[in-house]
């Protein structure tokens, strides 16, 4: 792997790790309690990152941060739940005793917003649409374009 490769995947990992960080903050605010970070224990179990209880329901959520724009400056409207989304939520599912939800954190130079929605939402797509979360048509709005106060410049895809 070449050394712009390394820095890559080494940006990609910590936005991620970030992105986690924002949604356990967000699930915290929203008033969800038994919340574990699943990556505390064993790093990548199948499709959840996090379980969480919230009013006697169980969640196992995904959860998904991205820049908000691409390189080429257009909106990055879909964020990919990765290969075999749906079965690694089944298992997940059944093993954590929950439904499966997922969290998108998606992030600018200075704000950034967190859409909260159920898998089943999807109707079997393969993707987290914030282009339509941003308008309210999928999911909750958690936070709109809220202000952050970190150096962004490490994590933008430049």
């Amino acid at each position: 792997m070449s050394l712009v490769n390394k820095k890559e995947a080494a940006r990609k990992k910590s936005l991620g790790e970030l992105g986690e960080l924002f949604a356990l903050k967000a699930l915290v605010d929203q008033k969800f309690d038994k919340i574990r970070n699943l990556n505390d224990q064993k790093m990548n179990e199948k499709f959840a990152d996090i379980v969480c209880e919230k009013d006697g329901v169980r969640y196992v959520i995904s959860v998904k941060a991205r820049n908000k724009s691409q390189v080429n400056g257009k909106l990055n409207t879909r964020y990919n739940l990765g290969s075999n989304a749906y079965e690694k939520a089944s298992y997940a599912e059944e093993k954590y005793k929950a439904n499966a939800y997922w969290i998108a954190v998606q992030f600018d130079s200075t704000s950034y917003s967190i859409y909260f929605g159920s898998l089943k939402e999807l109707n079997g797509s393969k993707a987290i649409p914030v282009n339509k979360c941003e308008k309210g048509l999928v999911g909750e709005i958690w936070e709109l374009d809220k202000r952050h106060y970190f150096d962004f410049d490490y994590y933008s895809n430049k």
